[in-house]
């Protein structure tokens, strides 16, 4: 019995180092991206809301058995600049109205016509309500952001059932275009 102990014990300590060594952004590199509004936040988790789907997956042989759902590339997320946003999110989820196309089944979009109101928490987090006024299926984003630069951001929309990304803050990274001579 004793022996399992010290197995749970140095179990449940690796555990908590892991979730200590989260992704952290110096508070003040994260409040010059806020004063800024020019950031992207990058999705490592999708959080479904419809319990049908998880189920769905969870019965999947050999499927873990999930609530949440691990996103993986560098290519998810939204990009706030001056003027323009751009969503790329993968979607999980019950859709009201079917597209036959298949090509719309996550969101992507570039928004150029979008109102965004800040504020601050009682607790210091900053949080965006952004509403596309461009895009017909989103009604709002909302992106809460922690003092570490960790972030969760919710998409409810007026044809799917909501969603929400749990992930991080980042600087905008610059393209650099070559020249063709």
């Amino acid at each position: 019995m004793q022996k399992y102990l010290k197995i749970l014990s140095v179990f449940l300590l690796a555990l908590a180092f892991q979730n200590c060594s989260a992704q952290k952004t110096d508070p003040q590199i994260v409040n010059n991206l806020i004063s800024t509004d020019e950031f992207t936040f990058h999705a490592e988790k999708a959080n479904p809301m419809n319990f049908d789907v998880i189920n769905v997956v969870n019965s999947l042989p050999n499927a873990q058995q999930l609530r949440t759902f691990q996103i993986s590339g560098e290519n998810y997320g939204i990009e706030i600049k001056k003027g323009e946003m751009e969503v790329t999110l993968p979607y999980f989820g019950r859709a009201f109205n079917a597209s036959y196309g298949g090509s719309d089944t996550s969101y992507r979009f570039t928004s150029k016509d979008f109102t965004l109101n800040k504020s601050q928490s009682k607790k210091g987090n900053w949080v965006y309500k952004i509403k596309p006024n461009d895009v017909k299926n989103v009604t709002d984003i909302n992106i809460e952001i922690y003092k570490n630069g960790r972030a969760l951001t919710s998409i409810r929309s007026n044809d799917r059932q909501p969603i929400s990304y749990d992930g991080y803050i980042s600087k905008n990274e610059e393209i650099k275009e070559k020249k063709i001579e």
